[in-house]
């Protein structure tokens, strides 16, 4: 796991701004001003009692695709158990390609009420299996390859789904609450994993992240590059972002710019960004 740290806005798809081309011009803001990576959440219902607006991450990343050349773009994170896995390996492909190869997938368990309100089954344990049986068909179908699967909740025959992307493999980043073990593992598997503490209430300090680190390391099978992804809230002036070294020293890889509803106004949100990374 060699540390090579980028930098990247992280920014809700809902309660934020409810015109597309905001995040559109946002993303252009953010690579004009020296971030890596803009990532978008994926989130479709928030429930009866949270009115904040939600727009589609991925008809805005589609938009992003098209006025950024370099920014890495995707969701973080996107909920595999309720989209069906061929319609996302046609929609991740087609975002690969329409960035010409930026594309980084990020997966999980998503929220139980944006199951169950829909009829659909909410276990988090059968969601789970869902998504594990998605990541080998998305793998599978990636490969540009025949392709057929049995599972407990997925069967294909066999297909063949090209083009292919333009990366040789689209990079998956799992996410995962500390200290459930399980979706750790799974991230082990794939580039990267997306960690927040359980409860969301508090944050995952340095120590945490070597933790976590060493936990993923010891059920990693290969030595390719593999990310850690933070999720930080800083100061306007840099001198007060020096406390982000601990983390890069932790092993992170990625640090992102949380930007969540009711943060600041459209204009303050655009200086955050025009500030440039944190460091």
């Amino acid at each position: 796991m060699g540390i090579d740290t980028k930098f990247g806005v992280y920014i809700a798809n809902h309660g934020v701004f409810t015109d597309p081309q905001d995040y559109i011009k946002l993303s252009i803001i953010a690579e004009e001003n020296n971030w890596d990576g803009f990532f978008i959440w994926d989130h479709m219902h928030l429930g009866k009692d949270n009115p904040n607006p939600i727009l589609d991450p991925w008809i805005v990343l589609a938009g992003v695709a098209t006025k950024t050349d370099k920014l890495r773009i995707g969701t973080t994170v996107t909920a595999l158990a309720r989209r069906r896995p061929w319609k996302i390996a046609r929609e991740t492909v087609s975002l690969d390609r329409l960035s010409n190869g930026r594309f980084i997938l990020g997966v999980g368990l998503g929220v139980d009420n944006e199951f169950s309100d829909f009829g659909e089954e909410d276990d988090s344990k059968v969601r789970g299996k869902k998504l594990d049986e998605s990541l080998d068909i998305l793998t599978g179908l990636w490969t540009g390859e025949p392709f057929a699967y049995q599972g407990e909740y997925y069967q294909i025959n066999e297909v063949r789904f090209i083009p292919k992307p333009i990366q040789k493999e689209i990079p998956i980043w799992v996410g995962c609450t500390w200290p459930n073990k399980r979706p750790f593992r799974r991230a082990a598997k794939f580039d990267g994993l997306f960690p927040l503490r359980e409860g969301f209430e508090e944050p995952l300090w340095p120590d945490d992240m070597k933790e976590i680190i060493q936990y993923v390391k010891l059920h990693r099978k290969t030595s390719k590059p593999f990310d850690v992804i933070h999720t930080v809230v800083t100061a306007s002036k840099k001198e007060e972002n020096q406390w982000i070294h601990d983390y890069i020293e932790a092993g992170v890889t990625w640090i992102v710019e949380c930007i969540y509803p009711g943060r600041d106004s459209l204009k303050n949100i655009q200086q955050i960004v025009r500030n440039g990374p944190p460091l």
